[in-house]
């Protein structure tokens, strides 16, 4: 029997974290309809849910490296576009006559296409973004220091995604002089997520290292986001 190369093999753990990333994202579009509050700050409830996405972006660039990243994010990507084209095609056929909650189920569900486009083009650009500099991080420092590149990629990623998000979501609609304070809040309270979350994602970082045996380090990687083929 033929020995499987090293990128055929299935890991239970990736396929774990992989589902596990396209149920943030797409959960994270949900609770995006409802607007919540902390003190001063006015958010979107997505900010409960999103930045565990990156996390776990970060485990798996820092164990399998960017090429099995890339492939989680055009997963995520194209299992969040799914979710919003059915959504939108639920919304679109009329509800029954006995059924009341049109109203409700349009909130969720009728996403604007600018709204829709811009979060699909923030999600991939700070993705990839986030990746890429802990990837490249990893190198420069040899594997040290996780803490400090888990951070300064989230911020480089979350950074990415809000430059882009809401100038082309909220363009218009709100202040542009509000535009900058929206970006840092959200960058900021992101941030503090991760650093947090940081027990947390050591250890499973730790734990996945040891169960699958695996610390990719990209020396030979292209950085060519469409290559998905090339694990």
């Amino acid at each position: 029997m033929e020995k499987l190369k090293d990128n055929q093999r299935i890991s239970v753990l990736f396929m774990f974290y992989g589902i596990l990333f396209c149920v943030c994202l797409i959960t994270a579009n949900v609770l995006e309809t409802k607007q919540i509050s902390f003190g001063p700050a006015n958010m979107t409830a997505g900010l409960i849910v999103f930045p565990v996405s990156y996390i776990i972006n970060d485990v798996v660039c820092e164990v399998w490296g960017y090429r099995r990243t890339r492939l989680l994010i055009w997963l995520g990507f194209a299992m969040n576009f799914m979710f919003v084209v059915f959504g939108a095609i639920a919304d679109w056929i009329p509800g029954a006559s006995y059924w009341h909650g049109e109203e409700g189920f349009h909130q969720i569900f009728g996403l604007a296409p600018r709204i829709a486009g811009a979060s699909f083009l923030a999600f991939l650009a700070g993705s990839f973004m986030n990746a890429y500099v802990m990837s490249k991080m990893k190198l420069s420092s040899n594997g040290k220091n996780f803490s400090a590149r888990a951070v300064m990629s989230t911020v480089w990623g979350e950074l990415t995604d809000s430059i882009i998000f809401f100038p082309l979501a909220l363009g218009g609609v709100i202040p542009w002089e509000e535009m900058p304070s929206l970006v840092i809040t959200q960058v900021t309270l992101k941030t503090v997520y991760e650093i947090i979350a940081l027990p947390v994602t050591i250890r499973v970082v730790n734990f996945t290292k040891k169960h699958d045996h695996e610390d990719v380090f990209d020396k030979d990687v292209t950085y060519n986001i469409f290559k998905v083929k090339e694990l």
